[in-house]
């Protein structure tokens, strides 16, 4: 018999009211929610308006394009330091910042006068939402049990989703009919909506940094060396150099190389230093628990599909099958719409009773999902390509938020470290799953795609799509056989749990 409270946990409304039981735990999912919308709000805007930009200021939009690399670069090197430093001067404070610092410069960025002071802009943009997703982890984490962040993440997934959605209804409309401006400008007042969310966060007692906290060492020297090598990791993976966007041309091995191995340098540096520190900034004794380490990987391994799904379906869409862009975001929608309820349903199961197969199922539906679309995208009328992506949405939508709960609840003795890995690894798997897509795809690809039409490119397109494919489902794969073990080690463990009589 299906248990009832399932159909309950499909209400927001019901959920929300069980987890604001007062006023403090209201407070705090609200805040979470609307910084979440904040972020998401404005990655969508340097995406869409890059050629509107390029279009405005008459430049390549290539150059328009480093918008988009100075936010992926500041945000990806620096979320593991914000989350350090708010352990020692305090999460709100520097998530309030965030905030602050997200909705000022969208302003500035909407006021830029050229290219150059965009991608500034753009960078600050990155600045505040580094420390909003380095410090919302546990700042969630002290305001709600083990037994309830399934939940409480699905809250800020939710708004996060929601802001795809807002964000796929009206830039569009905005970048056609008015300018790119007016994009960058709808983050300004959700920005001030997150600030006076926030603002009553900073009077808690308890969010408030111990006295222990302010002895935390965050070493500044090392941090700048994870930073620089991180920057280095994140741009050896984009097309930054001249000539065509590949990864086998002689100007993309002539970059990307270099790259590579700058970045093999400075890791092996940071390395050797960590290992010798009495205090390392990156300790790397945490990764030795094996439930942490786990599903940190198994995470990884899905935000690098879900980089995959944003790289390849446009590109499977508009050069494999021949239609207009637009079409790739009428695919996408509707999947981004389960995000509204699913997170929910995933968030209660997982708090019930944290079922083992939860989160391998739901990385196996969205390898699925991929299996789907490369064997049947290319035989099918358009309109039922979201239909073979559902599966993949719905592995997306219910693995998130157990895999935000499972990873924070795997070391509560540091979480600020477990949620600056946890950011920064997804960072990393977005920059790894696509190079990775780009990768399989160009082996798919004749050095002579330049000179075809589009008609006689699609098929060898549609190769590379499978080709990329297959490598997405490999990782996912991987990913779900280490949550797999991972859930039957839980599964173990909670059997052979002794009970504790109430009278000890």
């Amino acid at each position: 018999m299906i248990d009832r409270n399932v159909f309950r946990s499909l209400n927001i409304f019901a959920s929300f009211r069980e987890l604001s039981s007062d006023g403090t735990r209201k407070q705090v999912i609200l805040s979470l929610a609307f910084t979440q919308l904040l972020v998401q709000l404005s990655t969508l805007p340097l995406a869409l308006s890059v050629p509107s930009m390029a279009e405005a200021f008459d430049v390549d939009v290539s150059q328009a394009a480093w918008t988009v690399i100075a936010r992926l670069l500041v945000l990806g090197s620096t979320v593991f330091f914000f989350a350090r430093l708010g352990s020692r001067i305090g999460h709100v404070r520097l998530y309030f910042l965030g905030a602050g610092i997200m909705a000022a410069a969208s302003a500035m960025a909407a006021t830029s006068g050229n290219i150059y002071q965009a991608v500034i802009w753009s960078g600050f943009v990155g600045v505040g939402a580094s420390m909003i997703t380095a410090n919302s982890n546990p700042i969630l984490a002290m305001v709600f049990t083990d037994t309830e962040r399934g939940r409480a993440y699905s809250i800020p997934i939710i708004a996060a989703r929601l802001g795809t959605l807002l964000g796929m209804a009206l830039f569009g409309v905005f970048l056609q009919f008015f300018t790119w401006r007016l994009v960058f400008l709808t983050s300004v007042p959700v920005g001030l909506m997150a600030l006076y969310m926030a603002r009553p966060l900073l009077t808690y007692e308890f969010l408030k940094p111990s006295p222990e906290a302010k002895k935390v060492i965050v070493g500044v020297p090392s941090a700048l060396l994870m930073t620089a090598a991180l920057s280095v990791f994140i741009l050896s993976g984009l097309h930054v150099h001249s000539g065509e966007e590949s990864f086998v041309s002689a100007e993309a091995l002539g970059y990307h190389l270099p790259a590579h191995g700058l970045f093999l340098v400075l890791a092996g540096v940071f390395i050797f230093v960590q290992r010798r520190s009495l205090q390392p900034y990156l300790d790397f004794g945490h990764f030795r628990k094996r439930q942490f380490s786990m599903a940190l990987f198994s995470d990884h391994t899905f935000h690098m599909s879900m980089m995959a799904v944003v790289t390849l379906v446009p590109i499977l869409v508009e050069n494999g099958l021949g239609y207009d862009p637009i079409v790739a975001s009428w695919v996408l929608i509707p999947g981004q719409g389960l995000g509204i309820f699913l997170p929910l349903i995933a968030g209660y199961y997982f708090d019930k009773s944290n079922p083992p197969w939860l989160r391998p199922a739901g990385l196996l539906s969205i390898a699925s999902g991929f299996v789907l679309l490369a064997l049947f995208a290319s035989q099918v009328p358009i309109w039922v390509l979201p239909i073979l992506l559902i599966p993949a949405f719905i592995g997306t939508h219910t693995f998130n938020a157990p895999s935000n709960a499972t990873i924070m609840n795997s070391l509560p003795e540091d979480r600020s470290f477990a949620s600056g890995a946890m950011e920064t690894s997804r960072q990393m798997g977005h920059t790894i799953g696509a190079t990775i897509a780009a990768t399989m795809l160009g082996l798919a690809l004749p050095a002579s795609i330049s000179f075809m039409t589009a008609g006689e490119a699609e098929p060898f397109y549609r190769t590379g799509f499978q080709y990329a494919a297959t490598a997405v489902i490999f990782t996912i794969m991987c990913g779900a056989i280490v949550a797999a073990i991972q859930g039957g080690l839980i599964s173990r463990r909670s059997a052979t749990k002794v009970p504790v009589p109430a009278n000890r």
